[in-house]
């Protein structure tokens, strides 16, 4: 009996050493690595490009020469480029001045006055280019602004003006043509176009260089 026992504890003992060196063995394996989904790249974010928008361009200005020269640099006065307004004013002689009538021809309207130091200083001016002119078809249009006849008349008549004069009583013709510090000087041509356009008192080479705006192919002297 006790023979059967002593076997029994060896072969208790020497299944629990069987039992612990395989626990010792698998111990000193490293466990396989649990397989991971691996990590997916992150998209980058794709970025719309931006749609070229069309830059903007400025429309080109045309500019147009007149008949009577190449095209000038803008002029401050409005009515330049622009049809005359109209003008009817009465004479000096008792006729009414129309500047309509005068259509087909140039014209030099300048809206002045007695009591003007540099008004008065150009009438002598302005006279030789109306006579040395006139066979060009030439007229020269004064309109004196806020005077009555009674003053104007002597004053013309010294100087021999050979122009028609016109009288602006109330101011109305020259505010409606921006007349507003006198003198003012318009060149006007044969279609009625104002083509230039000066704050006086001018000097002759102004008023030539006025002129050939509205006398083309004519060569004009001071």
């Amino acid at each position: 009996m006790r023979s059967f026992i002593a076997i029994a504890l060896g072969l208790l003992v020497g299944a629990a050493a069987a039992l612990g060196l395989a626990v010792a063995v698998y111990s000193l394996v490293p466990p396989a690595p649990v397989p991971t989904a691996a990590p997916s790249a992150t998209p980058a974010a794709v970025l719309p490009s931006p749609t070229p928008s069309a830059t903007p361009t400025a429309s080109p200005v045309a500019v147009v020469p007149s008949a009577s020269g190449p095209a000038r640099s803008p002029s401050p006065f409005p009515l330049v480029g622009q049809a005359a307004p109209p003008l009817v004013a009465p004479g000096l002689d008792g006729s009414p001045i129309d500047l309509a009538a005068y259509r087909g021809k140039p014209v030099w309207v300048v809206f002045t006055g007695t009591y003007c130091p540099p008004c008065r200083d150009e009438y002598p001016l302005m006279n030789g280019f109306a006579v040395r002119y006139a066979e060009t078809g030439l007229v020269v249009l004064a309109i004196h602004v806020e005077e009555e006849a009674a003053t104007v008349q002597p004053f013309v008549d010294e100087l021999n003006v050979t122009f028609p004069v016109g009288l602006d009583a109330d101011g109305s013709r020259a505010a409606a043509w921006d007349a507003i510090a006198l003198p003012v000087h318009y060149w006007i041509d044969e279609d009625g176009i104002v083509q230039e356009a000066a704050l006086g008192g001018l000097g002759p080479d102004q008023m030539v260089q006025g002129l050939g705006t509205i006398l083309p192919g004519v060569t004009i002297g001071e």
